[in-house]
């Protein structure tokens, strides 16, 4: 088998369909992911050992693949064509081989294109800070975050540095200098990249993902130093996300981060892709603008009440997740079944119907 072709054309299959995901599985009929929904590919044949091999070695060469068996899962990036390319993931399942693969179009879409809300620009536009992207897996946190990159990109002259595991959107350079590294091939750790890019007269920071407190830390002290940093976490609304960022630290460094991050926040946006009654997803979200109420609430471990100050902030840009749902429901681009699935308080979203 020409594995280089079997993989494009399925692929070419992902991009064709408006799949979101393919998933590659010894044993089992290659499938993708269509609006949240899994469609086993059924006339092709049940995937091989040596297809799965086949296909990984096309996507990440000899030296990766080494790596792969030694530590049985690997991280990837793979441009299949001018218009698409994807995040990839390999790993082993009772003794097995898997690969899941991510579609990453070409195009940026822009923020209204995303059915975003147009806040997200003004956060875009700042000079300085510290916004974070959060969500469960699969949610579209990296594909927010490409928007607001692109608008810099097309707005203002700047330096960004991305730092990413693997790297995923691939942008065009426009009117700002755009370097982007990759953890394993660029640089050791996103610690190390973050310690560096201080010295590499940045403008712009995107972090793709924070991973233990020295990485928070770094990312919040480039934040407090004059830059703008974008990055994600996997939480699922700000008020737990200031308190996972708080609880990462040790103890006796919590209160000096709690200073630090009342100081440096810009907003959090967490988000949620819902089915589209009329066909593929659309977002759901909640934004928190950090004002001087919301700063005096991380400093003084109150974040228990931001909730409450989102609710009530919709005249400063603030949105509430369950009204956000409940606006989608009301607009005909949901049903009320999805609503309550994603709400993290569904009396609030009963009283909002």
């Amino acid at each position: 088998m020409n594995y280089k072709d079997e993989l494009d054309e399925l692929l070419a299959t992902v991009v064709k369909e408006g799949a979101s995901d393919l998933h590659l599985s010894e044993g089992r009929c290659p499938t993708i992911r269509i609006s949240g929904s899994l469609f086993p590919l059924v006339k092709k044949p049940l995937l091989t050992h040596e297809d799965i091999m086949g296909m990984l070695l096309v996507m990440i060469g000899d030296e990766k693949e080494k790596k792969f068996i030694e530590t049985r899962e690997c991280d990837f990036g793979y441009t299949f064509s001018k218009d698409a390319r994807f995040r990839g993931n390999a790993f082993m399942q009772q003794g097995f081989y898997s690969i899941a693969l991510r579609l990453i179009p070409k195009q940026i879409k822009t923020i209204s294109e995303l059915n975003l809300p147009p806040m997200l620009e003004t956060f875009a536009r700042r000079k300085q800070g510290f916004f974070l992207v959060v969500g469960p897996v699969g949610q579209g946190k990296t594909t927010t975050l490409a928007s607001m990159i692109e608008l810099i990109n097309q707005e203002r002259a700047e330096h960004i540095i991305t730092i990413e595991d693997p790297v995923e959107y691939v942008y065009d350079q426009k009117k700002s200098i755009i370097d982007q590294r990759e953890l394993g091939t660029d640089t050791d750790s996103f610690e190390q990249a973050l310690t560096s890019v201080l010295r590499q007269d940045v403008n712009v920071i995107l972090l793709g993902e924070m991973r233990g407190h020295e990485t928070m830390s770094a990312a919040v002290t480039a934040a407090e130093t004059g830059h703008m940093v974008f990055s994600t976490l996997h939480t699922n609304n700000a008020a737990q996300t200031i308190d996972r960022i708080i609880d990462t630290f040790p103890p006796s460094q919590q209160d000096q981060i709690r200073i630090q991050l009342s100081a440096s926040l810009s907003g959090i946006f967490s988000q949620r892709l819902i089915p589209r009654i009329s066909g593929g997803m659309i977002p759901a979200y909640e934004l928190l603008v950090a004002n001087n109420a919301v700063s005096n609430l991380i400093r003084e471990k109150r974040t228990h009440e931001i909730n409450t100050v989102i609710e009530t902030g919709a005249q400063e840009g603030m949105i509430d997740m369950d009204r956000s749902l409940a606006d989608l429901v009301r607009r005909g681009e949901i049903s009320i079944e999805n609503a309550y699935q994603h709400s993290l308080n569904p009396k609030v979203l009963e009283k909002l119907l």
